[in-house]
């Protein structure tokens, strides 16, 4: 039960981080997007630039900040997961970035919490990905 209410509130929030995205400008490629390299929540473009965003979502903050989940392995998931992302969509020569997206979502009835941290790291890992 507990792990479907995370997906819950999961899912809940990716749909927010979109809406703010795209209130920002931004241009919804993909959502949900699972590779060989692993998953990448939103894949975005902001101008000409791809923008791979990771979505964190709580209900507290009891465990730390949502984005504070997104530590050095996660980033090298990531990194692998937009490098295959970019060879798919054969937009290897495309300028990218990394943005989180952290939310606080205390219950159903309140306003989520929405934090953007644009260029919230820098590429990771030994896969040759040069954005």
């Amino acid at each position: 039960m507990k792990n479907l209410l995370r997906k819950i509130l999961g899912d809940r929030g990716e749909r927010t981080a979109v809406r703010f995205l795209k209130s920002q400008g931004f241009r919804i490629l993909d959502r949900g997007h699972r590779n060989v390299g692993g998953e990448i929540d939103i894949v975005a473009l902001d101008g000409p630039q791809i923008v791979f965003v990771e979505v964190k979502t709580r209900s507290g903050s009891e465990m730390g900040k949502p984005f504070e989940a997104v530590d050095l392995r996660k980033q090298q998931k990531l990194t692998r997961a937009a490098l295959v992302w970019l060879k798919e969509n054969r937009r290897l020569s495309q300028s990218a970035r990394f943005d989180v997206i952290s939310i606080e979502w205390p219950d159903e009835s309140s306003t989520p919490t929405i934090m953007h941290f644009r260029h919230a790291f820098e590429a990771t890992g030994n896969d040759g990905f040069f954005g």
